[in-house]
């Protein structure tokens, strides 16, 4: 009941935004919405660079959302759609889009790792990434709405090219939304826990299974809320406190989407803001 006050009030103040459906972006780090030629009731198969991909219906036509990674080079990609009589391409056109630096001054010891935190982030990364590629298939109906998980400034956008103390690292792989130490943080979807950890560089992080490899991963955290790996969450519930643990500059939710293994832009989930 609790968790059902919680959806109407986050309905009401407005963090509700839109229908599951994305904005698509065939660009690095985006979304390529593609129509899948089956008809039957049963959902399609269809694979990119070897990961499912999520596929959901509307107006009675299948379609496959293919998250499109950062690295991806620009050109012509292909799905595949697996039929009785092979897989069968399903080509489109990757764009080039450039995103903007952003330079940022962090603790040392997050830039020059140590022997011993190497080795900590050798043995994290399997569990995180596990989680946040993990392909769950379900016939859940697809969900109506997207919730944000915090309101709050855009700090840090999707894909900017990261150079922490004067050294070039990974692209940002999500959104970073600042707000006040303690702010609630709720699951943006339904889904099931994937992972609980503090983690060297992503702090207090809990990552969420949505299903057919539509994962979440919210980082940096104070605190949990009362959830555990293997616990089902509905959209809307508070899963934690906002934070700056980890490798941080102040106190902020990074929020991470992630379609068949892909990192994709959050703010395509979402109304244009």
């Amino acid at each position: 009941m609790t968790r059902i006050f919680l959806v109407v009030a986050l309905m009401l103040s407005g963090w509700v935004h839109a229908s599951l459906w994305p904005t698509e972006s065939r660009v690095p780090g985006g979304i390529a919405i593609l129509e899948v030629p089956q008809r039957s009731e049963s959902p399609p198969h269809v694979f990119f660079n070897k990961q499912r991909v999520y596929t959901a219906k509307k107006e009675g036509r299948w379609y496959a959302w293919v998250g499109i990674p950062l690295q991806q080079s620009t050109g012509e990609a292909r799905a595949y759609w697996r039929t009785r009589d092979g897989d069968l391409p399903l080509p489109f056109e990757v764009e080039h889009k450039q995103y903007p630096e952003q330079r940022l001054e962090v603790a040392p010891r997050h830039v020059e790792l140590s022997a011993e935190d190497l080795a900590r982030v050798r043995r994290e990364t399997p569990e995180l990434r596990g989680a946040m590629d993990f392909f769950r298939p379900t016939a859940e109906p697809l969900p109506q709405q997207v919730i944000k998980p915090l309101e709050g400034r855009h700090s840090s956008l999707f894909g900017f090219r990261r150079v922490f103390n004067g050294e070039s690292r990974n692209p940002h792989s999500g959104l970073d939304i600042a707000a006040p130490l303690g702010t609630p943080i709720v699951a943006t979807l339904p889904g099931v826990v994937r992972a609980q950890n503090y983690y060297f560089f992503n702090g207090k992080t809990l990552v969420i299974d949505h299903g057919q490899g539509l994962t979440s991963m919210y980082c940096h955290m104070d605190g949990f809320a009362d959830v555990k790996v293997g616990d089902r969450v509905d959209a809307g519930q508070v899963i934690g406190q906002v934070g700056t643990t980890g490798r941080s500059t102040g106190p902020h939710l990074h929020w991470t989407m992630s379609l068949n293994g892909a990192r994709v832009d959050p703010l395509l989930f979402l109304p244009s803001q």
